[in-house]
């Protein structure tokens, strides 16, 4: 039982490294992560939470000089799920699009690679984070470029990521990560639909048993 504890550690070790390959060498990393199975759900998981993590860290300890938090307006839960949709709704849109138009990529695929291709934004926010504390309003040109290379890297690992794992050209992976986008905006529009129909509905009955209770 021991050994076998031990292995899955270090398989899971070993394919969290990985992400490290796979943000420096995105081609052949993201296409080993997936088609010779290098990546795992857990670490995975470990790349999100950490993403979420230094995202929640970032409003207590980055400097007011960068950012300017107002915590009597901020829900943490609103903020998570802030993260968490776009996430589903890049994952569900890509891989529905992808499997109608030939692609290889299986859902679990198309959300572990997502995740791995994050990893850029943990590594270097957390040390961006403790940098913004011992830095002048100077410096803050330093600071923003920074922050938008992480964000770029992480954008541009996830379009090399959809397209290694679909097996995709560069024009069609392109294509479909705009179709994509497009996707994610119309299940948003259906999303606010079905609620608002949701909410006229729980209301109606609600004025309905006030009337009953009325009449009665």
């Amino acid at each position: 039982m021991a050994a076998i504890a031990k292995d899955k550690y270090d398989r899971y070790i070993d394919s969290l490294k990985f992400a490290l390959y796979c943000i420096t060498h995105p081609l052949d990393g993201f296409w080993d992560l997936t088609h010779e199975k290098r990546g795992t759900y857990a670490a995975a998981n470990t790349i999100l939470i950490a993403t979420i993590l230094i995202r929640i860290l970032k409003l207590r300890y980055t400097s007011f000089i960068f950012l300017v938090v107002y915590w009597e307006d901020l829900n943490i839960f609103l903020y998570v799920a802030s993260i968490l949709f776009p996430l589903a709704l890049w994952v569900v849109g890509n891989w529905g699009l992808t499997t109608l138009f030939d692609g290889k990529g299986r859902l679990g695929q198309v959300y572990m690679a997502t995740c791995y291709a994050l990893t850029p934004y943990p590594l270097i926010q957390f040390p961006l984070m403790l940098f913004s504390n011992f830095v002048t309003v100077d410096e803050a040109e330093f600071y923003a470029m920074v922050s938008a290379i992480s964000l770029v890297w992480a954008a541009l690992l996830v379009i090399a990521a959809m397209g290694q794992i679909h097996e995709y050209s560069a024009g069609k992976n392109l294509l479909f990560t705009v179709a994509t986008l497009f996707a994610m905006l119309v299940m948003i529009f259906i999303l606010m639909i079905f609620f608002s129909m949701i909410s006229q509905g729980v209301s109606y009955f609600i004025s309905l048993g006030k009337e009953f209770l009325f009449r009665l």
